[in-house]
């Protein structure tokens, strides 16, 4: 029997996607909490993941990191279930684009350890860093509705889930949290609801994980 273990916090946008992605496989998976509030990152689980990032993935004894990554890893490893990359070269291509814009270049900006170093060391109150979440994500997601208003079918690349959608989703619920108007993106709030209503993404919501903190 595989086992599959997944090291993630609840309200990672990277353990997000990886949630998405083992649900939209049906890829069953043990839930193996590392608190990033409490410093967990910075404990035992470096015997895990020497980074201390999250997520980490241990399938059967492999272990994968990087959620990008993991997702193509199980696209690659389980290609009898949900594809995360369909369609042709320029539709994967595509699909890439619009992820890694999501992960690499509004992400990396927002995550917990830029925002610790914000306030730590640069001594940037919460009016401040609310600023800078809502300048990147706000100016990175006006970005993204232009290149998936150019692909979008029912979803952000055409009509099947890929990739594309399961980085977006976590991103729009993190620009909700620090309330970045996104009301100039209607594409993306459009999959984003239609996404929401699908079992498999009602499952990897933040507040469905056994984790989860009000």
């Amino acid at each position: 029997m595989t086992e599959r273990v997944l090291y993630g916090y609840f309200r990672s946008s990277t353990s997000y996607r990886v949630r998405l992605a083992l649900n939209l496989k049906g890829l069953a998976y043990r839930h193996e909490a590392v608190n990033l509030l409490k410093g967990e990152q910075h404990g035992d689980y470096l015997g895990v993941n020497p980074q201390g990032l999250l997520p980490t993935l241990i399938d059967n004894g492999k272990v994968l990191t990087q959620s990008l990554a993991i997702c193509e890893y199980l696209d690659e490893a389980y290609p009898q279930t949900h594809r995360l990359l369909p369609g042709d070269a320029f539709e994967r291509a595509s699909i890439r684009a619009i992820a890694q814009a999501i992960a690499c270049d509004i992400h990396p900006l927002n995550n917990q350890r830029v925002m610790k170093y914000l306030a730590a060391e640069l001594e940037v109150g919460d009016s401040g860093r609310d600023a800078w979440f809502r300048r990147w994500i706000g100016q990175g997601l006006a970005a993204v509705e232009k290149q998936v208003a150019q692909t979008a079918g029912k979803f952000a690349v055409g009509d099947a889930i890929s990739l594309a959608d399961i980085c977006l989703v976590p991103q729009i619920f993190s620009a909700r949290r620090f309330n970045v108007d996104i009301s100039a993106c209607p594409t993306l709030l459009r999959i984003d609801a239609v996404l929401n209503e699908r079992e498999e993404f009602i499952a990897a919501h933040p507040s469905q994980q056994p984790d989860f903190v009000a």
